[in-house]
């Protein structure tokens, strides 16, 4: 069967070569025109459509625990929408952000938008109306129990709002489908973190990659254990 399909393969890259239709693999991404926000690693940018972040969609993080270094990767990002002048909301976060730590990474502190729901269905709620408001760059939210319904009207809240939805779960739901056209899988890597891209519009899943972080200004900012008052990981 292998035979079979790199007889395929090698069929159509000749009809290609001869200037037929170009011939699209897998492994490789589909470049669309994607609203995107550079994440601040090359090495990741180079795999997401686009050129970074998709904006006005959903963007889901899956973690085996939280502090593995998923709001490192996030910070050059957020840094820059919030120089823009849009709102960076944080739902239900596990831990109060550290505001030296997000000061040191260029977070705007003055667009840092804490919301804490008493109840789960004021929790969904807050989600959708911060994306769909068009005033929040990002929407930070940390998620249980969702189901298809209640992220399909989240990716359409994103998209209404023209928001970087962003879903904090746990990575025991990689089974589950998702309509968030970005699906990350982290794991802890020394100096850094490993980025498995379960799913991305254009292109199959593919990682993982290992980015490294710069300590060198902001070791101060995250010398706080995980287990006090911040959430910055």
């Amino acid at each position: 069967m292998n035979k079979g399909i790199n007889n395929i393969l090698d069929a159509a890259e000749r009809f290609a070569a001869a200037g037929g239709a170009a011939l699209w693999r897998g492994n490789q991404i589909q470049h669309t025109t994607v609203n995107s926000l550079s994440s601040g690693f090359d090495a990741l940018d180079a795999l997401l459509p686009g050129g970074g972040w998709p904006v006005g969609t959903l963007t889901e993080i899956l973690l085996p625990q939280e502090g593995i270094g998923e709001l490192r990767l996030l910070m050059p990002a957020l840094a820059r929408l919030a120089q823009q002048k849009r709102w960076l909301a944080w739902i239900a976060p596990p831990y109060i952000p550290y505001a030296p730590a997000l000061k040191a990474c260029g977070v705007d502190l003055s667009k840092v938008l804490l919301v804490h729901p008493k109840a789960q269905s004021d929790h969904w709620w807050a989600i959708e109306q911060a994306l769909r408001s068009g005033t929040c760059g990002a929407v930070l939210a940390w998620v249980h129990d969702a189901d298809p319904q209640r992220l399909r009207r989240l990716q359409l809240a994103a998209e209404a709002g023209n928001a970087w939805g962003i879903l904090f779960r746990r990575d025991q739901n990689e089974r589950q489908a998702t309509p968030a056209s970005l699906r990350l899988r982290l794991e802890h890597a020394p100096d850094g973190v490993a980025v498995n891209i379960l799913k991305r519009r254009g292109g199959w899943p593919t990682g993982p990659v290992q980015l490294h972080f710069n300590y060198t200004t902001t070791n101060s900012a995250f010398s706080r254990s995980a287990h006090d008052t911040s959430p910055l990981s």
